[in-house]
């Protein structure tokens, strides 16, 4: 049986939290705990990476796929620069509701925009360039994900994918679980795609970072 390797050594991402800046203040409440489905939050690496990469690109529109709490997109909202905003795409209602709900108490209601429906045709309707997109939602759509924005992206636009290296197990060539094959799909495919440069991290559960070539 295929035993799964820790992504990193065991302690090392508890250790990167201690020497990593707190999330926000805003973000207190929204991690999911309460819905207890806290494991599908980004978590606080990822949403101190996102701010970091907001502080360098100064982003005017970001794209959010997949609300949730609405944690991502108050992890990003919070560093952005004035006159900027933040559409995130949510396919579950509910999700949604609570989602405006945590983004309103934390003061950001003018800035998120929840859409509520298949991402696709948010993404359809997007006419502006992207400067930032963060992929966190159903795994099999990874890839039209993907495909949609790269032609949407601004000339220093980027694009951030969370969870591709999915616990490890996208190692495993005999995993049947239909996230993993997705994922190890996208994986080879943003690779060998000449249109884009790509670097996987292995922060956390894995973060792929794409920009044009």
């Amino acid at each position: 049986m295929f035993t799964l390797p820790p992504i990193t050594l065991p302690g090392i991402d508890e250790y990167a939290e201690a020497h990593s800046a707190p999330d926000p203040a805003q973000l207190a409440g929204v991690t999911g705990n309460d819905m207890g489905m806290g494991h599908l939050v980004s978590g606080r690496l990822v949403s101190g990476l996102l701010r970091m990469f907001i502080h360098s690109i100064q982003p005017k529109l970001i794209l959010d796929i997949g609300t949730f709490t609405g944690y991502s997109a108050l992890s990003m909202a919070v560093a952005l620069p004035d006159d900027s905003r933040v559409i995130s795409c949510e396919i579950d209602p509910e999700r949604a509701e609570v989602a405006r709900k945590n983004i309103a108490e934390a003061g950001y209601a003018d800035v998120i925009s929840v859409r509520v429906g298949p991402a696709l045709d948010t993404i359809a309707g997007i006419e502006e360039p992207l400067d930032l997109v963060f992929i966190d939602a159903d795994k099999p759509n990874y890839h039209s994900y993907y495909s949609a924005t790269l032609p949407k992206l601004a000339p220093r636009g980027l694009i951030a994918c969370d969870n591709t290296l999915w616990r490890g197990e996208i190692i495993d060539a005999d995993s049947t679980d239909s996230d993993v094959r997705a994922l190890r799909q996208f994986n080879d495919a943003v690779a060998a795609d000449p249109r884009c440069e790509s670097v996987m991290l292995t922060v956390r559960d894995g973060v792929t970072l794409i920009r044009r070539a």
